[in-house]
C-alpha cells in the first residue's frame, strides 16, 4: 500500500509539472496582451513598460517559467493582474464554495441514478421500464449548461421560486468561520442559513447532477440487469426471495463497483462543468473566477485555478482507486 501511495504521488508530481508547462506556454503563445487589458487609455509607453517588469512580463519566457515555478514551490501563486490580490487566497476563497457545490451534486446524482437504475430493474418487464429508458436518455442527451437555462427559464423566470444568482441572501448574516458555508450552518444549527444556502444552490446543483444522474443510472442497470442473470440471484429467487430483496441485497453490492469507478471519473468532468454553470448562476466558486480570469487575460490567476483543478483531479481519482480496491476483495488481495 505504501508503494501504492508513493507511486501515485510521484504520478501526481510529474502530472502537475506538465500541466504547469503546458498552461503556461500556451498563455504565453496565445494573443492579447494583459497589460492592456488593464490600463487606462491615457497610458505612456513608460507606464506599460512599468507595469510589465512589475509582473515580470518584460523578461524571457524561460525565466518567466523558472521565476513562476520556483515560487510555486514555495506556496506563492503570484498577484492577480485583474483583481490585484494574491492567487492563492484567491483560490483558498473561492474553493469550498465549488466543493460544497460538486458534492451536493454528486449526492443528487447518485441518488437520481441509482434510483432509476433500481425501479428500472425492477420493472424489467412492464411497460414502464421503456418510459423509464426515455428519461434517461433525455438525462444523458442534454448537457449541463442546457439544464441550467432550462432551471433558469422555468424555475427562475416563468415560476420565480428559487433565486437566479448568488450564494446567500445578502441581508442574511454571512460571519462564518470557513468558507464551507452550507456544512458551518448545519453544524452550528443555523437551519435558517442552511435552508438558504440549498435554495440558491437547487439550480446549480440540478444543472450539474442531471446529466451524471442519467450516467449512474445507465451504468448501474446494466451491471445490475447482469448481476440478476447470475447463478446465486437464481438460487435465492427459488429460495422465495423477493425481486427487491433480490435487487437491493444480492445483485446491487456486486453491481455497485463498475458504477463506483465510472463516477469517480464523471465526478472530475462535473467539477469542470462548474465553470459554465457559475457563470450563469453567478455562484462565487472557481468557475465563475475562472471565465473573469480568462476574459482579463490575467496570467497568475488562469495558471492557479488550472493548477488547482489539476490537483482536485489526482485527488478524486486517488479517493477513486482506494475506494474500488477497498469494495473489491480480489484487488485488495492482490
Amino acid at each position: 500500500m505504501i508503494f501504492l501511495i508513493a507511486k501515485r504521488a510521484g504520478m501526481a508530481a510529474i502530472t502537475l509539472f506538465g500541466v504547469a508547462v503546458v498552461v503556461f506556454i500556451l498563455l504565453r503563445v496565445a494573443p492579447g496582451d494583459p497589460i492592456a487589458m488593464m490600463i487606462g487609455p491615457g497610458a505612456t509607453a513608460e507606464d506599460i513598460a512599468r507595469l510589465r517588469a512589475s509582473y515580470g512580463l518584460d523578461q524571457s519566457l524561460f525565466n518567466q517559467f523558472w521565476i513562476w515555478l520556483g515560487s510555486l514551490i514555495q506556496g506563492d501563486f503570484g498577484t492577480s493582474i485583474s483583481r490585484r490580490v494574491d492567487v492563492g487566497q484567491l483560490l483558498l476563497e473561492r474553493l469550498p464554495a465549488t466543493i460544497e457545490l460538486a458534492l451536493m451534486a454528486l449526492l443528487v446524482a447518485v441518488l437520481l441514478g441509482g434510483a432509476i437504475a433500481i425501479v428500472g430493474t425492477l420493472v424489467r418487464r412492464h411497460w414502464s421500464s421503456g418510459a423509464l429508458d426515455g428519461v434517461n436518455g433525455l438525462l444523458l442527451a442534454i448537457p449541463e449548461f442546457v439544464w441550467a437555462l432550462a432551471l433558469v427559464l422555468v424555475l427562475g423566470v416563468a415560476f420565480p421560486v428559487l433565486p437566479l444568482s448568488g450564494r446567500i441572501n445578502p441581508s442574511l448574516s454571512t460571519d462564518f468561520r470557513t468558507g464551507f458555508y452550507l456544512l458551518e450552518s448545519v453544524l452550528t444549527l443555523r437551519f435558517g442559513l442552511a435552508g438558504d444556502l440549498l435554495r440558491h444552490m437547487a439550480m446549480p446543483v440540478l444543472a450539474l447532477a442531471l446529466p451524471l444522474a442519467g450516467i449512474i443510472a445507465r451504468v448501474l442497470r446494466e451491471a445490475l440487469s447482469e448481476a440478476m442473470m447470475q447463478d446465486y440471484v437464481t438460487l435465492a429467487r427459488v429460495k422465495g426471495m423477493s425481486e427487491i430483496r433480490l435487487v437491493w441485497s444480492e445483485a446491487l453490492r456486486n453491481a455497485i463497483g463498475p458504477t463506483l469507478a465510472l463516477t469517480g471519473v464523471q465526478f472530475t468532468f462535473l467539477i469542470g462543468g462548474t465553470v459554465i454553470v457559475e457563470k450563469i448562476f453567478s455562484y462565487p466558486g472557481l468557475g465563475n473566477m475562472a471565465i473573469d480570469a480568462v476574459i482579463n487575460r490575467d496570467f497568475p490567476l488562469i495558471q492557479g485555478l488550472v493548477l488547482m483543478f489539476g490537483v482536485l483531479f489526482i485527488l478524486i481519482n486517488l479517493v477513486v482507486d482506494f475506494a474500488v480496491v477497498a469494495a473489491n476483495p480480489r484487488l485488495r488481495h492482490g
